[in-house]
């Protein structure tokens, strides 16, 4: 009899339960459906909108480590700096981790490219390395994402709408570049009579993250969620993204860039990229030129995350494990050091606990495994940043 009982009682709360999560239902008047109709039949931008055209390295770039380089979108100057393979001069050209941020009254937001070089991958969405995302301050003063757009094969060239109709009044924006392909042109277009204007303030200091195609953003299905431009949203810390997908390896050429960057912390992803026996020859090789160049400045180096590819291959298993465990024991004996007193050694994230559903193709993480990494290193990094009075 008290089995019969309890298993009505399971059943009760079943249907109970399933009342609440399918049959929420409420019931909306007609003065409703008007309102709603209202919207529609007033767009607020007119089907024949014209737009007027701003280039975005006039409004001013943020994530830039250099500023007089030739070319604005470029991140470095490859003609200055010397000694990067073809593929390296090209992720040196190319946007990644440059944003633009601005306000306007327009109530539609465009943007025409003049393209360079343009990358193609079969694990990144073209979303993210040739096109635009828009983030937009809403009314709890957080970025929220808007939009995001991107050109069609064959229309290069076309203005592309991220957005129409939205409401009247001012909107503070961020617009990510693309992260991959090498924009030589960036207009973009709000509606003729509106204005367009820099946005200074929203975010302080400046942190250096270079690294390997994790830090560029690889696998992300739009150019503002890479690991470094979500830690930035979520932080409102400036970061000066430098990631060079598959070239991380602590070269001496990429050194001579960092040593030039004047910024308040540098993070570096630096074990994705090299096996175990050039972390052993070139890490503390690496760590003595940044502290020379950079004394009393934070130096935080992130341990690499763990790649899905793992799961089942002894060799790639073995090949990532001699990566981490080798950082991690180079680390153990530097650290004793007072010489390195500024260097730091963190954990990353990239997969919540118990769970391998976060990878794209066993290497790099999708959105929320991004997310994820960068909420990981939110804490440790901005303790380690306010012991040096970087807020």
């Amino acid at each position: 009899m008290k089995r019969i009982i309890f298993a009505a009682a399971v059943l009760l709360m079943a249907c109970s339960c399933s009342q609440k999560l399918y049959n929420v239902t409420k019931s909306y008047d007609d003065k409703h459906f008007a309102k709603l109709q209202q919207v529609l039949d007033n767009p607020t931008t007119p089907k024949d909108v014209s737009y007027s055209f701003t280039e975005a390295s006039d409004i001013g770039l943020v994530g830039k480590m250099f500023y007089n380089t030739p070319n604005p979108y470029h991140r470095i100057d490859t003609v200055k700096y010397k000694g990067m393979n073809k593929g390296e001069n090209f992720q040196a050209r190319s946007s990644a981790g440059l944003a633009v941020i601005f306000s306007t009254n327009s109530s539609s937001i465009s943007v025409k490219t003049e393209w360079g070089q343009k990358y193609v991958a079969n694990n990144t969405m073209p979303l993210a390395y040739s096109g635009y995302d828009l983030y937009i301050k809403n009314k709890k003063g957080e970025w929220q994402w808007a939009a995001s757009g991107g050109v069609k094969p064959g229309k290069e060239e076309d203005n592309v709408v991220l957005i129409k109709d939205m409401a009247p009044g001012e909107k503070q924006c961020i617009l990510y570049m693309p992260n991959y392909s090498e924009v030589r042109s960036c207009k973009i277009g709000v509606t003729v009579g509106s204005y367009i204007k820099k946005l200074d303030g929203q975010f302080r200091n400046k942190i250096v993250f270079h690294g390997s195609s994790y830090t560029q953003g690889i696998s992300i299905s739009r150019s503002g969620m890479s690991y470094p431009m979500q830690f930035m949203r979520h932080t409102g810390m400036q970061v000066l993204a430098f990631g060079m997908s598959g070239n991380c390896k602590m070269q001496s050429y990429f050194a001579d860039v960092l040593v030039d960057v004047d910024a308040d912390a540098y993070v570096f992803d630096a074990f994705s990229n090299p096996d175990y026996l050039m972390i052993k020859d070139r890490l503390q090789p690496f760590i003595d030129r940044m502290i020379a160049a950079h004394p009393g400045k934070p130096l935080i180096f992130q341990q690499t995350i763990y790649r899905e590819a793992r799961n089942f291959s002894l060799t790639y298993d073995a090949r990532e494990q001699a990566k981490m465990d080798m950082a991690s024991t180079v680390f153990s004996q530097l650290l004793k050091d007072p010489k390195y007193a500024d260097v730091y050694f963190i954990q990353t994230n990239a997969c919540a606990k118990g769970s391998h559903e976060y990878s794209v193709d066993g290497v790099h993480p999708d959105d929320h495994g991004y997310y994820l990494w960068s909420k990981s290193i939110e804490k440790p990094i901005l303790s380690i940043l306010a012991k040096y009075g970087i807020q």
